[in-house]
């Protein structure tokens, strides 16, 4: 199996070239953000104990989304490969998730980081939230996201790079061209 993790500040374009990588190597898609949403949606106990944490800007606890991936990685069988998409984003979910996968007999095999400056990103999230109406997407909200951003996830890419799986990615610039660098990372 190839295991990809997506990774970048929020409005980093994850979503965008997941659903591309998806397409292209017919990968599941674990997307802890949709998952949330999904179950905020729901009203589901978790999902408002996640709401209460993503509207104030913060993470939501390591283990209930350990608990959360746990589950959905035993739900899949027969693909050729995962991307993981908003997860791990705490050194202790990233050892978690090799804890996990190694149990399966599988590895990380890379890490994509999208890399794109601060004023790009808040730019993108706004204008998302403008589109998608999502109310965590206003510059306020943003601007905490990517404080716990640099003070909780970026150590990640550190943690990865001294694995040798980190492959920066530009993030800024036509979504085509962006892919194309994603796959030769991959490849």
């Amino acid at each position: 199996m190839k295991n990809i993790i997506i990774f970048g500040a929020p409005g980093s374009g994850k979503g965008t070239q997941s659903d591309k990588l998806i397409a292209e190597y017919k990968l599941a898609h674990i997307s802890t953000g949709d998952v949330l949403r999904g179950e905020m949606a729901a009203k589901t106990e978790l999902g408002t104990t996640a709401a209460a944490y993503i509207n104030d800007g913060k993470l939501v606890p390591d283990g209930i989304i350990i608990d959360m991936l746990r589950s959905t990685l035993d739900s899949l069988s027969g693909v050729p490969g995962v991307i993981f998409d908003g997860f791990p984003r705490t050194i202790a979910q990233a050892e978690a998730l090799d804890k996990m996968l190694a149990e399966r007999g599988e590895k990380v095999n890379v890490v994509v980081g999208l890399e794109v400056d601060d004023a790009e990103l808040v730019k993108r999230i706004i204008a998302r939230g403008r589109i998608s109406g999502r109310s965590d997407d206003n510059e306020a909200t943003a601007k905490k996201r990517l404080e716990t951003y640099y003070s909780q996830t970026l150590p990640l890419k550190e943690f990865y790079i001294a694995q040798g799986k980190y492959a920066g990615i530009d993030g800024v610039g036509d979504i085509d061209d962006i892919f194309a660098n994603i796959k030769k990372a991959i490849e």
